[in-house]
């Protein structure tokens, strides 16, 4: 007798940050939204799901929902290598346009996604208060992750 295998089902929730290289705040406000568009894109392309997309000028939030069968690290590359080639293609800054080496990657309960959509859709808000340091090296300390500052991003204060 043929057995069939039981479906797969999850649900993984995860925000990704990660910054423009060197810190610089580069990412403009006439652009933003295309290029946080062009990154839900990419999310949708690979079959993952696109929650919200937002930043500041030198730093971007990604929150997704991610099938098991993609590697965080593949996604996470093909957002940066493919973003940053549409902000060269667009000529969007002078020069070439470099996103940072790494990034971070924090997972939720789907009991937060509210929470994390809000905080995402309201950096703005968040930045008057403390700098993207401030901000990433927190999640940090929240999620419990051992990290060396000097392995942490180029920053440029």
């Amino acid at each position: 007798m043929h057995r069939t295998m039981a479906g797969t089902y999850s649900q993984i929730y995860i925000q990704v940050v990660f910054a423009v290289k060197g810190r610089e705040s580069l990412i403009r406000k006439e652009w933003k939204e295309d290029l946080h568009r062009y990154i839900a894109g990419i999310i949708k392309q690979k079959g993952q799901k696109p929650i919200i997309v937002n930043g500041m000028q030198d730093h971007v939030h990604v929150f997704l929902g991610l099938r098991p069968s993609m590697a965080i690290s593949d996604l996470v590359r093909e957002i940066k290598n493919n973003s940053s080639n549409f902000i060269n293609s667009q000529k969007l800054v002078k020069g070439k346009f470099y996103w940072q080496e790494g990034y971070g990657a924090f997972s939720y309960a789907h009991s937060q996604i509210d929470q994390v959509y809000q905080y995402i859709l309201n950096q703005e808000q968040h930045h008057k208060k403390r700098s993207f340091r401030e901000e990433y090296c927190e999640l940090l300390k929240r999620f419990e992750i051992e990290h060396e500052d000097r392995f942490l991003f180029d920053w440029l204060e």
